[in-house]
């Protein structure tokens, strides 16, 4: 097969200058020319094998963790003081989201100096960068199948993309027939997405702002078996064209695409999407099949989660957290 026949030439061909990080994440317009999913996985530091550890085998929470080559960019500057929202999102429903409550693989806040989170914020430049490329104001996380660590990913990336200074960020629950990132965050919403999706609620009261980071999220709301009618329907170009005026990026946590349409409806009407596949659980066919449905000119990268490779080298110890593994 495709997919597997590009891992096979890329382990036969000499081996490049190794990139600091490990963040597997390809850009997809990288190759003009030739197959589409060969473009976007054709990388050396691309594997699918089983997750390890630490030798110590610390941090077993936090295996999540996504594995991402790219180039290091140190003048990113992150703040938790408060910003300046303006008119249009004064007074908000607000949340404090605590370290000890939250779902241990959100390591942008449980353990937000170790090398775990030196990864998400590698993947936070990416995006940032392809952003200064063409205009990505709204991102849609995406996985082929459940358990993947779309969800965990999508948190992460927005939780640190909201610290960054001059960066306003909404997160958005997507995934309507599971809504599940407030629980990941420790508490419950019960309106969301749905509800103004149905009409119901209007989209700025739906909104939270969670504390210190100054992330803003919109719930899925109440759980809801008409999901492609409602994503279908003009509300949600509504929703997205006022989200956008209203924040510099707008993170959409998907279905799965090998099981439902709604991630593809969101992909449509957004901006672009990274595709999260999870090391030893994806098939390949599946990875490939899945490429080949996507507009080529929405596709950011392809993010591996659990590779076999441990993220950790041997530069992290020369920091003052690595102490903390």
């Amino acid at each position: 097969m495709k997919f597997f026949k590009a891992i096979q030439k890329t382990e036969a061909e000499p081996p490049e200058a190794e990139s600091a990080g490990g963040i597997a994440v390809q850009n997809a317009n990288e190759k003009q020319n030739g197959d589409y999913s060969e473009s976007i996985l054709n990388k050396r530091d691309l594997k699918i094998g089983a997750p390890s550890l630490p030798a110590n085998g610390a941090n077993k929470s936090a295996i999540d963790s996504i594995n991402i080559a790219i180039e290091s960019y140190d003048s990113i500057e992150t703040s938790s003081a408060p910003m300046n929202l303006g008119a249009g999102l004064n007074g908000l429903r607000e949340f404090t989201v605590e370290s000890d409550r939250v779902n241990p693989h959100l390591v942008a806040i449980t353990q937000p100096t170790s090398a775990f989170s030196e990864e998400y914020r590698n993947l936070r430049t990416q995006i940032i960068h392809s952003g200064q490329r063409k205009v990505l104001r709204s991102i849609v996380i995406a996985s082929v199948g459940p358990g993947e660590g779309k969800s965990v990913t999508a948190l992460n990336l927005s939780w640190l993309l909201a610290q960054t200074v001059g960066i306003r960020t909404l997160l958005i629950d997507g995934d309507l027939r599971i809504p599940s990132l407030a629980n990941y965050l420790g508490f419950e919403a019960e309106k969301g997405l749905s509800q103004v999706l149905a009409g119901e609620l209007p989209f700025k009261d739906s909104i939270i702002k969670l504390q210190p980071a100054g992330l803003f999220l919109l719930p899925g709301g109440e759980a809801r078996n008409d999901v492609a009618e409602l994503l279908s329907g003009p509300k949600l170009n509504e929703i997205l064209a006022e989200a956008r005026k209203l924040f510099d990026y707008v993170i959409i946590d998907a279905p799965p695409l090998g099981v439902f349409t709604d991630a593809s409806v969101l992909i449509n009407d957004a901006d672009g999407a990274v595709l999260v596949v999870r090391a030893d659980h994806t098939r390949y066919k599946d990875i490939e099949r899945t490429l080949e449905n996507l507009p080529r000119e929405k596709m950011i990268g392809v993010v591996l989660n659990q590779s076999e490779d441990f993220l950790l080298g041997d530069s992290y110890y020369n920091y003052p957290y690595a102490k903390t593994y």
